[in-house]
């Protein structure tokens, strides 16, 4: 595989008010892969695909509020929501002129990113999944705890979510479940540059929020399925099964929405471009070439 080393760029737009940060890769003119992502990440999680992608491509990760080196509204003028996040995400592609594009679905990022393409299936030119469930059936064992809390919402549940919003839980989030010599590929950096930036109070209230009300997104999940059912965008699935929210029965479950999509089931985790991003890009090369075409 021919190695890339593109530049990337590191740009700031104002959207609703909103001071937003977002990296760019790639020629102006070039087919667009939108990135957003999930928690407890920011566009960072996302630096080395764009360099390895963006001599032909387009690549847009926004930083969204409250993440990264994004601003941090109050949530008088923000919703730290999936509601909140998912019509921030539309309202920046309107802001930097994207009318068509690859949406990459990971972790949360995938709800923001699914309800954006049924707000306009005619823009979706393919989506790449990676770790992004929508299959309430198929969730690992990690959901257990979280489905207690959510079925017992209130301030002891409050608590007990806050008490992960730590750099411990950070660490986890990005190396949990990881086979030895898979997580040692996890460079420390990772959880500790995103707790340096999210461990302010605001920040961790706002995160809490967001966590109380991922409840909302199983509502949603049907919608999503029938969204993929009726209009088949092409897909990519690229997947670590060492993960305990998303084990690989939750990437096989996609198949019965999208018979046709790609899967590739490779021996990492929730995060893929740290650990298997070799073998991950030429995958996507292949995907974009041919739904560019």
């Amino acid at each position: 595989m021919e190695t890339v080393n593109a530049p990337v760029a590191h740009r700031q737009v104002e959207v609703d008010g909103i001071d937003t940060f977002y990296r760019e890769a790639g020629p102006a003119d070039a087919p667009v892969v939108l990135l957003p992502h999930g928690y407890p990440a920011s566009s960072y999680a996302y630096r080395n695909l764009m360099a390895a992608l963006g001599d032909r491509w387009r690549l847009v990760a926004p930083d969204l509020p409250g993440f990264g080196y994004s601003a941090t509204p109050s949530p008088e003028h923000f919703r730290y929501s999936f509601d909140g996040y998912s019509d921030f995400l539309q309202r920046f592609v309107s802001t930097v002129g994207l009318d068509r594009y690859v949406i990459w679905l990971h972790d949360y990022g995938s709800q923001f990113g699914l309800r954006l393409a049924m707000t306009a299936p005619e823009r979706v030119a393919g989506l790449v999944i990676q770790n992004g469930d929508i299959h309430p059936d198929e969730f690992g064992p990690k959901y257990d705890a979280l489905r207690e809390l959510w079925e017992h919402p209130g301030p002891d549940a409050r608590r007990a979510m806050a008490e992960h919003v730590n750099l411990a839980g950070f660490r986890d989030e990005f190396a949990g479940e990881l086979p030895v010599d898979v997580r040692d590929r996890v460079a420390p950096d990772v959880w500790t540059l995103h707790w340096a930036l999210m461990s302010s109070p605001e920040r961790v209230a706002n995160l809490v929020r967001l966590l109380e009300d991922q409840p909302t997104t199983l509502d949603w999940m049907p919608r999503q399925r029938a969204y993929l059912r009726e209009h088949r965008p092409p897909t990519l699935i690229v997947w670590g099964p060492h993960d305990g929210y998303m084990p690989e029965a939750s990437a096989r479950a996609y198949h019965r929405d999208l018979p046709d999509a790609e899967l590739h089931l490779l021996d990492g985790g929730h995060w893929l471009l740290e650990t298997h991003l070799g073998e991950v890009v030429p995958l996507v090369r292949t995907f974009l070439d041919r739904v560019n075409a």
